[in-house]
């Protein structure tokens, strides 16, 4: 079992940053790639953001790219996202997520492990 805790969310004026963390205990951190996902009010969970299980390899959904940065520290069982020129339509409950395939491939019903979410609200 993994057990995984989000934190770091709050609200932002558009244009603002914000950090989350997803804090990881149980089996080994680093056997694991981890995402990001988040889900609005009246839509589906989607991806954000994955890395890879020692972090050199990073992905990201479109609407995210140059914006938000994923990263990693397995030494210490946290991973980030730093979310940058936040705008209101990436408010949203943020849920972190492990899985043991590869980060590249892996889709969301295929992670084994999620946390219960941060809210992130962005005001225009």
């Amino acid at each position: 079992q993994v057990q995984l805790v989000e934190s770091g969310g709050g609200l932002v004026q558009a244009g603002g940053s914000l950090r989350l963390s997803c804090a990881a205990s149980g089996r080994t951190f680093s056997n694991y790639a981890m995402g990001w996902f988040r889900q609005a009010p009246g839509k589906e969970r989607e991806f954000v953001a994955a890395i890879t299980r020692i972090g050199l390899g990073t992905y990201y959904a479109d609407s995210v790219q140059g914006r938000f940065t994923i990263s990693r520290d397995n030494a210490k069982n946290t991973m980030f996202l730093q979310m940058n020129s936040l705008k209101p339509e990436d408010s949203a409950v943020y849920y972190c997520a492990a899985g043991r395939g590869t980060a590249q491939n892996l889709a969301q019903g295929e992670y084994d492990y999620w946390g219960r979410g941060t809210q992130v609200a962005v005001s225009s």
